[in-house]
């Protein structure tokens, strides 16, 4: 089947929103150095713009696009990137690039797969890290779905960690923030982010349990994003992280983080030089975990968060998650459709 563009890739085009019969003509085809198979032309019989196939895809204008699926793998398997670079043949520049663009499209694609959330029982908590050294702390909150491990929000952001007043490590503080400025502490910020992204991915009038530990922001912050539509239930930070604890689930994701993003490890060097970068990395993990990995090593193959919450019909390929771009919203193309014959609009509508 040859692909048949859903819509014209420019906005102001009236073809773009509510493309008619015969709006496009067939342009022959080019031959890309960097692939074994032709690409498909076409122009707009509305606005003359001409495009091809790649327009749509993820890697419109990549060099080397044949790495891209290992590059992302690398990257979700606690990998750094001048390691990734050494596996796939690429400069460390040119994987920090793609990581950026990837971060891109995982972030749409999961906007665009999860529009509506139909789960009531959530958990959050934060995971501290640092950027660049380890006196610059940075705060990671984390949102999930209780029983599917769903990872629905993430966010970081600096925060401030005096040491005692006195040690060695306080004095290197204060002559760094001397030099710096005073570093601010956006945690209160960062948690409300994530609950607000929360909040617009439920359904209109929906009442939720909130999970979390005892830190005192995080009640002020639930009521005042959910209102009277959320029931906070918390549970102390110190208690054993067994099974029975309601924050397991949660626990045990912050620890596949630190696992599968080598920016989360203590002690390295291959620690995030700017909080920003670490954003950027957890955009490829949620859309691994949620899309990719099957949720627990007991489920069966393909069972993944996405698919027991009805988001998507099937686990995704590496290559599936940076096949189509995701510039569109709900208009894009589905990553299931190996022909771009369907958009996220016609999959919800069945």
């Amino acid at each position: 089947m040859s692909f048949v563009p859903p819509f014209c890739p420019s906005n102001i085009c009236p073809a773009h929103k509510k493309p008619e019969k015969r709006w496009f003509t067939r342009e022959g085809y080019y031959q890309p150095k960097c692939r074994t198979v032709r690409v498909p032309r076409f122009r707009c019989n509305l606005c003359g713009r001409g495009f091809s196939r790649q327009t749509f895809r993820h890697d419109y204008r990549d060099h080397k696009p044949h790495t891209n699926a290992a590059t992302y793998l690398h990257l979700v398997s606690g990998v750094g990137l001048r390691q990734t670079g050494r596996l796939v043949g690429l400069d460390v520049h040119s994987v920090q690039g793609k990581l950026r663009k990837m971060s891109r499209t995982c972030r749409r694609l999961h906007a665009n797969l999860c529009v509506e959330l139909r789960a009531s029982e959530f958990l959050l908590d934060e995971e501290e890290t640092y950027e660049n050294s380890s006196i610059r702390t940075v705060t990671m909150p984390v949102v999930i779905e209780r029983k599917t491990w769903f990872v629905v929000a993430a966010t970081a952001g600096p925060i401030r960690r005096l040491a005692k007043a006195g040690t060695r490590r306080r004095r290197w503080q204060e002559r760094d923030e001397k030099k710096r400025g005073r570093r601010p502490d956006t945690s209160r910020a960062c948690v409300r982010k994530t609950l607000e992204d929360l909040r617009r991915r439920l359904p209109e009038g929906a009442k939720i349990q909130l999970h979390s530990d005892l830190k005192s922001s995080y009640a002020t912050l639930a009521r005042s994003v959910f209102g009277d539509a959320v029931m906070h239930l918390r549970t102390p930070g110190c208690a054993a992280r067994t099974t029975a604890n309601p924050l397991f689930p949660i626990n045990t994701t912050l620890a596949m983080t630190r696992d599968n993003n080598g920016r989360l490890r203590r002690k390295s060097w291959l620690v995030s030089k700017k909080a920003e970068r670490l954003v950027e990395q957890m955009q490829l993990f949620a859309c691994y975990r949620n899309y990719v990995r099957t949720r627990f090593n007991s489920d069966a193959p393909g069972e993944t968060p996405g698919r027991l919450l009805g988001l998507i019909e099937r686990n995704l390929q590496a290559h599936e998650v940076l096949g189509w771009a995701q510039l569109w919203g709900r208009r894009s193309i589905h990553p299931t459709s190996a022909e771009g014959d369907r958009t996220h609009d016609m999959a919800a509508a069945g």
